[in-house]
């Protein structure tokens, strides 16, 4: 694992810059094992997450929000505003969030769902600290569940991304313990919840049934290691858990780990 951003043994100090809006796309279909989850290498050279494995995504463009792109969904844009869990979010700009989903679905991988906020169901919304463990940008990142339509193929596009995988779950962490491929906590603690199922239909349905959780990592120093908490956890102030897995990862040379071991992303 040879990411450009290496995690810092110390803390930097605080980065006030607001984080950006952006997207991402959580891809699944079935596989000979069940669930698989499509994860794509960034190129070594890009400014953002260079080298790291993520899901297809990027930043929201204010074209995005643009009537002419907005118009074009098959939803209402109260209900695509509603399914985010974000009533103070303008209409537009939550409209917005769909378009650079579906776009950067379309770009990094080839998935062309365009026009189809009906395929998309939000998974969970994740706002990068203000001293990030990893890289020196702040996102605040509305992740999407979507699954492969029949007769399409997800392809990388060799420029932002060049590497394509279809992983399960499970396999994607082991290679991550491995050191094989460098992820980061959204995608970590996502792979841990899509453990859970066995199908692409069951991940959808949990999807369909619950409203997605805001994600605000509180770091702390555990010892001589970094590391952060989420809701649930005794340090985070928001005290019900968001999410399955651990409430804790810690940073261990270049990787962030639940501080129980492996099994500890399936407790």
């Amino acid at each position: 694992m040879n990411p450009s951003d290496q995690p810092a043994a110390a803390a930097p100090a605080p980065d006030e810059t607001p984080p950006r809006d952006a997207a991402s796309v959580v891809l699944l279909r079935d596989g000979a094992g069940g669930l698989e989850v499509l994860l794509q290498r960034r190129h070594q050279n890009s400014t953002v997450l260079g080298g790291w494995y993520v899901f297809p995504g990027g930043k929201l463009d204010e074209a995005d929000c643009a009537q002419s792109e907005t118009s074009c969904l098959d939803l209402p844009p109260d209900l695509m505003r509603a399914r985010l869990n974000e009533p103070q979010t303008p209409a537009s700009r939550a409209v917005g969030l769909y378009v650079a989903a579906l776009r950067e679905l379309w770009e990094e991988a080839s998935v062309d769902l365009r026009g189809q906020a009906s395929a998309l169901r939000p998974w969970s919304r994740w706002i990068t600290p203000r001293n990030p463990p990893v890289g020196s940008h702040r996102f605040d990142t509305r992740f999407f569940l979507a699954l492969l339509p029949p007769g399409q193929t997800a392809a990388h596009d060799q420029h932002e991304a060049i590497e394509t995988r279809w992983l399960t779950p499970r396999d994607a962490l082991a290679r991550y313990w491995q050191q094989e491929i460098g992820l980061i906590p959204p995608q970590l603690m996502a792979l841990a919840q899509l453990a859970r199922h066995g199908q692409a239909k069951a991940a959808w349905q949990e999807a369909e049934q619950r409203r997605p959780p805001c994600i605000l990592p509180l770091q702390f120093m555990d010892g001589e290691h970094r590391a952060m908490c989420y809701p649930g956890d005794p340090l985070h102030p928001v005290a019900e858990r968001a999410l399955p897995g651990p409430t804790r990862l810690r940073m261990v040379g270049q990787r962030f780990e639940p501080c129980d071991g492996f099994d500890g992303w399936f407790r």
